[in-house]
């Protein structure tokens, strides 16, 4: 039930002279939360200043009982209150800040959290839950295993999952041992434990991209000639041979296909493509070596469309270099679109596969 139609239901209104008006607004207050929580209404009083928390239920611990005339009345007086707001604000910097998350810059927040001097992490764990592994990690890392056994701890289990997953061993199992020792940890220190983390990642500066160096080089030369990308990836190999490697894991190229893109997800990708970009691009693959590409995309789907295509590839004959890389870096691109829309998911290849 909705806590305006509990306070419709029971809002008549009041003659004058009611008891109500001699009641102060703590008592008013903690009558109408008591009155919703009797309604069965989600109250998060958890919002709360925690000041306001303990005067709130400090103020409902005093009082007895409250006859239904007065009930009635201070539950229209609340209810008069509702109908005759139009907008509220928050009464803070931190708060108008957090209410235009994600329509002012991150530069304009953290500039104005600095010059008001005041920090706003609401609730310091669904912060730390939001956070990628890729920043997450290097903090653990310096942790003690009793912190991040809490931090584990208060997380969802297949993140944490991940986030174990991805430390040294002698650290993950310094942690584990370590969780066994949480039993007493109390709320306090594990709000403690929250808000310092969230501070190291508040403190963290302003980045300008999203994704990181290997992505955004992988996406340039996924979407590069061969020859380029092949140039590219020797003169890398040369001067950083790490950072090569991880690129080489990130692109997605026409070859690939076969080994990352599920047959069933076939017959998807092919409908959005324009069928004479296709016949070039399997044109141009089977003159270049790449035949069980080819194979993989006709076999997976339909039997008539299969046929008909390679008669066109047939009748296309040759194709020049230039228009056959073109073609295929669009089937690439596809496949990149419909998986960043999630229309489906490209398997994960070992590492020496992917080199090779």
């Amino acid at each position: 039930m909705s806590q305006t139609n509990s306070l419709a239901r029971v809002a008549p209104t009041p003659p004058a002279g009611r008891t109500a008006a001699r009641l102060t607004r703590r008592q008013k207050a903690a009558i109408i939360v008591r009155f919703l929580l009797n309604e069965g209404a989600d109250v998060p009083l958890s919002e709360l200043p925690d000041a306001l928390q303990a005067t709130l239920t400090t103020q409902m611990g005093t009082m007895r009982y409250v006859d239904r005339a007065t009930l009635m009345s201070v539950v229209s007086e609340f209810a008069g209150e509702l109908e005759g707001m139009g907008l509220t604000f928050p009464n803070e910097i931190a708060g108008a800040i957090s209410a235009l998350d994600g329509r002012i810059s991150p530069q304009t927040a953290a500039r104005l959290r600095k010059e008001a001097g005041v920090r706003q992490y609401g609730d310091p764990w669904e912060q730390i839950q939001r956070t990628d592994l890729d920043t997450l990690v290097p903090i653990i890392l310096v942790e003690s295993a009793e912190v991040a056994a809490v931090v584990l701890s208060k997380l969802d289990v297949p993140f944490a999952a991940k986030l174990l997953g991805r430390l040294p061993g002698d650290k993950a199992r310094r942690i584990t041992v370590a969780i066994s020792r949480t039993a007493a940890v109390t709320p306090e220190a594990v709000d403690r434990i929250g808000l310092a983390l969230a501070a190291q990642l508040d403190d963290r500066p302003p980045i300008a991209f999203d994704d990181g160096p290997v992505q955004r080089v992988g996406a340039i030369l996924n979407s590069s000639s061969s020859a380029l990308r092949d140039d590219v990836l020797s003169g890398l190999d040369e001067t950083d041979g790490d950072f090569a490697s991880q690129i080489r894991r990130a692109i997605f190229t026409f070859q690939h296909i076969p080994d990352r893109l599920a047959r069933t997800d076939v017959p998807q990708v092919i409908r959005e493509l324009e069928q004479s970009v296709l016949i070039t691009a399997l044109t141009a693959a089977k003159s270049t070596g790449l035949e069980k590409v080819v194979e993989f995309l006709l076999n997976n789907m339909s039997r008539r469309l299969a046929d008909t295509l390679r008669e066109e590839m047939e009748e296309r004959g040759a194709v020049k270099q230039g228009p056959g890389e073109d073609a295929m870096t669009e089937v690439v691109n596809t496949i990149r679109r419909l998986e960043a829309a999630g229309n489906l998911v490209l398997a994960t290849v070992e590492d020496d596969e992917e080199a090779a």
